[in-house]
């Protein structure tokens, strides 16, 4: 029908410019031999454009020679010549003519303008060049589905992303968080040369994965951050943490013990339990809730308490070892660490002291040795014992003359 209504439009054109581009197209093809060793003059690019959008076509003569530049659809039909278009579609308009380009805008468009548009130059030989239009169509919203809403932890679950009606086929990827994961895809061809994409993510869920979004991305030229995403609700058995409120430090006889027991899993934990492994918890001990109070401690009790957590995934527990100490285990340990701070205080000083004192007898040992040295000096050269005895008290000879007398 279009190719028709073309021909009905091309009828109402003019009938001249009409027959002179039959006849240019007619010597275009019987020289097609030597046109193809030619040295190719007109240039022309391929174009890729989002339906419904507007495709430029450019036919370029890198160098001018006032030849005749015209613009051919698919169906060899001028749209333009020079600046004349005999074919009466108004989506095509002319941005620019010049001795050496002809552009043309193709506004909306449809997927029935896809193919090869030929620019054709005047020179002899002839020459053409192609501009192919590829018209792309972007895919719908992708659609996101799981087997299963909610999963347990340590399970497997699948993810599948479907993209539909696009054109080329889009490609998909996975991304968990911010971890690439990789999927498993298939590509179909509808009836209408449209593409359709179906990608599966399988994974094992770990309860670090609840609530943490999985995201299916759409990579195709007509769309940019093209996306859907799904989180994960994942079922975990509780985790249980046993804490002590009082007392803080030991455990003595006659004081008081309460503990808490503090739990966490999806779905919350229906039900809170505190036992005694091997034995019965204490008669007067109170439990409420996740608490447990035991007044006025003796080692009778001493062992190892447990609190256990349930939900519909499973079970868990935590423990906690009760020892009662003496009700002076803490003022004694505390002597015994004062003792010990103390000994190794008075440690140090003698160990200072030993020190110092063996420094000052070294220091008196040798300055002692000297003053002897001094006392004997001159005695070595004394020419008898009466005179070497005389040097070495003073070096005095006349002796008589340095006595005093005291009355």
């Amino acid at each position: 029908m279009k190719q028709v209504s073309n021909m009905a439009n091309t009828s109402n054109g003019s009938l001249a410019t009409l027959l002179v581009s039959i006849i240019i197209s007619a010597a275009i093809y019987s020289g097609a031999a030597q046109f193809a060793v030619q040295s190719q003059n007109l240039v022309a690019d391929n174009v890729s454009v989002v339906e419904g959008e507007t495709a430029i076509i450019s036919c370029r003569a890198k160098n001018s020679d006032d030849s005749v530049i015209q613009l051919l659809n698919p169906n060899r039909q001028t749209i333009y010549f020079k600046d004349y278009r005999p074919l009466k579609d108004a989506r095509f308009q002319l941005v620019n003519f010049s001795e050496n380009e002809l552009r043309v805008a193709l506004s909306n468009v449809s997927l029935s303008d896809e193919g090869r548009y030929v620019c054709q130059l005047y020179t002899d030989p002839p020459q053409e060049a192609y501009a192919d239009i590829t018209v792309l169509i972007p895919p719908g919203n992708p659609i996101i589905e799981s087997r299963e809403d909610i999963v347990s932890e340590g399970n497997e679950t699948e993810i599948t992303c479907t993209s539909m009606g696009s054109k080329p086929a889009a490609t998909i990827r996975w991304m968990k968080g911010d971890k690439e994961l990789q999927g498993r895809s298939k590509v179909e061809v509808t009836y209408d040369r449209m593409y359709t994409v179906t990608s599966w993510l399988k994974l094992i869920v770990t309860r670090e994965d609840d609530g943490v979004p999985v995201v299916c991305i759409v990579d195709h030229p007509a769309v940019k951050d093209f996306q859907a995403q799904k989180f994960l609700e994942v079922q975990y058995k509780p985790e249980v943490k046993i804490v002590v409120e009082f007392p803080v430090g030991l455990t003595r006889e006659g004081e008081n013990l309460e503990l808490t027991c503090r739990t966490k899993g999806k779905p919350e934990p229906q039900q809170v339990n505190w036992v005694k492994v091997d034995d019965d918890v204490p008669s007067h001990a109170v439990i409420t809730g996740s608490d447990l109070f035991i007044e006025n401690l003796n080692k009778s009790y001493n062992g190892t308490y447990r609190c256990v957590a349930s939900n519909s995934v499973g079970e868990s527990y935590d423990d906690y070892i009760l020892y009662v100490y003496d009700s002076r285990a803490g003022a004694e340990a505390q002597r015994s660490v004062d003792h010990a701070v103390i000994g190794g205080v008075v440690a140090v000083v003698v160990f200072a002291m030993l020190c110092l004192l063996i420094v000052l007898g070294r220091y008196f040992a040798r300055h002692k040795g000297t003053y002897f040295t001094h006392e004997a000096k001159g005695a070595d050269d004394a020419a008898d014992a009466d005179t070497a005895i005389i040097n070495a008290e003073g070096g005095h000879n006349n002796s008589d003359e340095k006595k005093e007398y005291y009355i």
